[in-house]
């Protein structure tokens, strides 16, 4: 599988970025000085006990490639869906989790970053499995080049609707009060939550909940022209700008269907792989 290779020769139009918890600018936070490469990036991978052979492919991706990468960081989205940390002793959550601590106990460095979909794994998951919690935006640099991280869903900032569910239970309050209830009436919440968004996107244009351009361009700008990696879109690309007399590049990370698929980076140039064959 391949990312499509979109390019512009010019940066879009400058604009306002939306205030508060929708501004990516205030949310940057320096991760990590160094990780150790290669590195692999994933991301909506949307792991359930109703897509097994997609469960299939992300084990077999942590005993494979992941063995052989110095770090791995999964952008969000990683479960379909997660209600808490006390939701890991389902034994398909289990299986996964047991999955990722063989592989961080054997020495590869995984990093993992709130999806919209498992906004809720906490310290607890991060216990249990011995990932580090990165926060949505993290800046980080290998070798010459410097990254900026995202699930993407911030992003977005023309689905106001979408933005402001998000603000919502991205806040601590709601979210302790939510923690608070019954562990299957979050589940059945969540799933209701999803049937809604789900026929929500039904009535919406496509390019309302795609990244927004003026965002892109001003967050690249105001943080030192880095190489932009998120998933959340599902729309797998490489985009390539020009601002301010800077090239620039965004790569959006592909969902996963029944195969593994990663975007590499070995401290010189980035590379597609899906089932262990680079693209």
């Amino acid at each position: 599988m391949s990312l499509k290779r979109t390019s512009s020769s010019n940066a879009p139009k400058s604009s306002e970025l939306m205030p508060n918890d929708t501004c990516p600018s205030t949310r940057i936070a320096e991760a990590i000085a160094a990780p150790k490469l290669p590195s692999l990036f994933v991301a909506d991978l949307h792991l359930s006990d109703k897509r097994p052979q997609t469960a299939a492919a992300f084990l077999g991706f942590l005993s494979g490639p992941v063995r052989q990468a110095g770090s791995v960081f999964i952008l969000g989205d990683l479960f379909d869906s997660w209600a808490g940390d006390d939701d890991i002793d389902s034994d398909f959550n289990r299986s996964v989790c047991d999955a990722l601590g063989a592989a961080t106990s054997a020495g590869t460095a995984i990093y993992f970053m709130l999806g919209n979909r498992d906004l809720l794994a906490g310290k607890g998951f991060a216990q249990a499995t011995g990932v580090q919690l990165l926060d949505d935006m993290a800046s980080i640099r290998l070798g010459a080049r410097s990254l900026l991280l995202s699930h993407g869903d911030i992003l977005c900032t023309d689905d106001h609707e979408y933005q402001a569910f998000r603000q919502q239970v991205r806040n601590r309050e709601w979210q302790a009060e939510f923690l608070a209830k019954p562990l299957e009436a979050r589940r059945k919440f969540i799933e209701t939550a999803r049937e809604q968004s789900e026929a929500a996107k039904r009535g919406k244009r496509a390019e309302i909940m795609d990244v927004n351009a003026d965002t892109v361009a001003n967050l690249l700008r105001s943080h030192g022209y880095p190489v932009l990696i998120h998933g959340h879109t599902h729309r797998a690309a490489r985009h390539a700008y020009l601002i301010d007399g800077h090239r620039c590049e965004r790569y959006v990370l592909p969902d996963w269907h029944d195969q593994a698929v990663w975007l590499a980076f070995d401290g010189n140039e980035f590379s597609v792989h899906s089932g262990g064959e680079p693209k």
